[in-house]
């Protein structure tokens, strides 16, 4: 369990959920999300969020962006 109070920053999927936003993060699990903004151009997109850990499982957002490193093709691969 991360501690409350800790600046985190992952990538996953911008998921609905149960009236709510949660990110199903690439190293696993999920994080509930406390948004002050609907970001409704990256629902069900890639992203990268940026936040303060609030409570068990809960981030409070402070920025949502699409994930770069997903749509950037990899150099040297042809």
């Amino acid at each position: 369990m991360t501690t409350i109070g800790t600046r985190i920053e992952e990538t996953g999927t911008l998921l609905r959920d149960a009236g709510g936003f949660s990110l199903r993060r690439d190293l696993g699990g999920r994080w509930k999300l406390d948004l002050h903004r609907v970001p409704v151009d990256h629902i069900e997109k890639r992203v990268r969020i940026t936040g303060i850990v609030v409570g068990e499982g809960l981030v409070d957002v402070e920025g949502v962006a699409p994930d770069i490193a997903a749509s950037t093709p990899s150099l040297g691969t042809p």
